[in-house]
This record gives C-alpha cells, sequence and structure tokens, in this order.
C-alpha cells in the first residue's frame, strides 16, 4: 500500500505541474489570474513529486 500512495503523490504532483505550467505559459484553465500562484503551485508540485520519488526509492 505504501507504494501505490507514493505513486499515486507522483501522478498528482506531475498532473498539478501540468495544469499550472500551461495556466502561466497560455492562462488556459484559470484565465493567467495570478502569475505568482501559478509559480507556487508549480514549485510545490515539484517538491511534493520529489519526496513522493526518494520515498518510492527507499521503499524497495
Amino acid at each position: 500500500m505504501p507504494k501505490a500512495l507514493t505513486i499515486v503523490g507522483m501522478v498528482i504532483a506531475v498532473l498539478l505541474l501540468l495544469i499550472f505550467a500551461l495556466d502561466l505559459v497560455a492562462g488556459v484553465p484559470f484565465g493567467g489570474v495570478s502569475m505568482i500562484m501559478d509559480i507556487a503551485f508549480i514549485v510545490c508540485a515539484g517538491v511534493l513529486g520529489f519526496l513522493a520519488y526518494t520515498t518510492f526509492a527507499e521503499q524497495k
């Protein structure tokens, strides 16, 4: 079960990264309202992905 949760964390991180990067570049999902929030969410998605990956690597 812990491996499945880390994989879900990585998938969520990638989805958040894609959504907010697309909003930052093209303004598609949210209309590009706040560039600072887009950057903050991209950084948080990167941290989540890193933490999920390192935890997944330790589970092996």
